[in-house]
């Protein structure tokens, strides 16, 4: 370094505190560190001070430091963070669940993750850093929400893209998302698998962010179940039955899913929790059992049509009807010589029906419509004259009728009579001569009793009319 031919020259004023007051020539004072002065230097020594510039040594420290800003340049300022990309994994009638990329910081720092709900904030996303995914429960059914994201960072703040939703309402089963645990019956796992499918729903067999219910018939699982459980005995709680206790996830039967598949509409599952006898659980193992004879028979056509030809089968055989078109007769039984006290079924059998007739015309106050009143003048029963040749036998009277009866009273043929004696004039008694006496009066109970007994007994013979 080249020595300058300009110097100044100071006096040294006084020394104090490592500091020392220079005294200039034209009564110029200033500072000056005591350690630069010349060693020896007092109080009244004169000094030359020459100052100089170092050009080579502002070059090194300006490429210094422009290298330095160039680094930070490339390491802070080429990326920046990335807004999130929110999307829709799965929706249900009262909740969903949305998820999205790692998020893009850069070079920032994260501040917050949050997530807004018709443009109100919910809540911060525990773990932004690693956390993915967030369910969302508490929804209403059948309405439209949106859902946005809000990274803030030391680099600012980004917004994600809006998704709009609508919650599912309640025929709609295609939010179901199923983990299977253990399920001792193969073939109702299959058609509640079956079942998933034909309502769109999904399954696994690992508890996720989305999973709705867990469906098992017994919670235990073997042999990592045990395992789990922290135990030596076989059979203890699978580790997704555990997962799913710890996340307050129902545990329902597989009877549930077909219980939604049959009504088409989410079925409430407090019948179907794990332990409760499902409603419809006879129901199925019955049609099963069905299905499964139905397939075990052999099928022929020739059975199977004779079947669709057969006619209709009655319980009763058809009444025959006689040549001339009247109604089939009923054939009175005999009483046997063993026991002649006993009385016929055919007897017992008209005197209900007759009983039960006089007690309907009595209570009901009706008539039959062949009745006619009496004449005001009594006129005295005339008997029908017997012939002269059996004057021995009584003459015979005639019985007097019900009036309700209309049987006609049967009358001597010729052919009776001896042959060659002619038969004497016989007076026909004609219905209005019959004296009727009034009907006696009927007690209530007896009325009652009637009543019952006509419940019970059997009415009669029907007579079919030809139209």
């Amino acid at each position: 370094m080249k020595r300058s031919q300009d110097s100044y020259t100071f006096t040294v004023g006084k020394l104090d505190a490592g500091m020392a007051i220079l005294i200039g020539e034209r009564a110029h004072l200033i500072e000056f560190p005591s350690v630069l002065l010349p060693p020896g230097s007092t109080t009244g020594s004169i000094v030359n001070i020459a100052v100089h510039q170092n050009l080579s040594e502002e070059r090194k420290r300006d490429q210094q430091f422009w290298q330095l800003q160039h680094d930070i340049f490339e390491t802070f300022g080429c990326s920046s963070p990335e807004p999130p990309h929110l999307e829709v994994r799965n929706v249900t009638q009262t909740s969903v669940t949305l998820e999205w990329p790692p998020v893009k910081l850069a070079t920032a720092k994260l501040r917050s993750l949050d997530i807004y709900k018709n443009s109100q904030r919910v809540a911060a996303i525990p773990s932004p850093l690693t956390n993915t995914s967030t369910k969302l429960s508490g929804l209403s059914l059948d309405t439209p929400y949106t859902f946005q994201l809000v990274l803030r960072t030391s680099a600012g703040t980004f917004h994600s893209n809006i998704v709009s939703i609508r919650t599912h309402t309640i025929a709609d089963t295609s939010g179901i998302s199923v983990c299977f645990g253990t399920v001792a019956d193969p073939i109702l796992l299959e058609d509640a698998k079956s079942a998933l499918r034909e309502m769109k729903a999904k399954w696994s067999d690992k508890i996720q962010i989305d999973t709705t219910h867990f469906v098992c018939t017994t919670p235990a699982m073997t042999p990592s179940g045990a395992q789990a459980s922290g135990g030596s005995v076989a059979g203890g709680p699978g580790v997704e039955y555990q997962k799913a206790l710890q996340l307050s996830i129902p545990v329902v039967q597989p009877q549930w899913i077909l219980a939604c598949l049959t009504e088409k509409k989410m079925v409430p599952i407090v019948a179907y929790y794990l332990g409760v006898t499902p409603p419809n659980a006879a129901s199925y193992y019955s049609q099963r059992t069905q299905s499964m004879s139905q397939a075990s028979l052999p099928s022929s056509g020739s059975a199977s049509s004779a079947h669709k030809s057969a006619p209709n089968r009655s319980s009763m055989p058809v009444p025959s009807r006689g040549t001339d078109g009247t109604p089939p007769q009923r054939k009175s039984i005999e009483p046997t010589p063993e026991d002649p006290e006993a009385e016929t079924e055919a007897t017992q059998q008209s005197k209900r029906s007759a009983s039960i007739t006089e007690t309907r015309h009595r209570s009901n106050g009706t008539m039959d419509r062949n009745f006619k009143f009496p004449q005001s003048q009594q006129q005295p029963l005339q008997r029908v004259a017997s012939p002269p040749s059996q004057p021995s036998s009584p003459p015979p009277v005639p019985k007097q009728q019900h009036p309700h009866s209309q049987k006609p009273i049967p009358l001597p043929s010729p052919r009776e009579g001896e042959a060659g004696e002619e038969m004497p004039p016989v007076n026909i008694i004609t219905p209005s001569s019959v004296e009727v006496p009034p009907p006696p009066p009927v007690e209530k109970e007896t009325r009652r009793q009637v009543i019952v007994d006509e419940e019970d007994e059997d009415v009669g013979e029907t007579v079919e009319i030809d139209l």
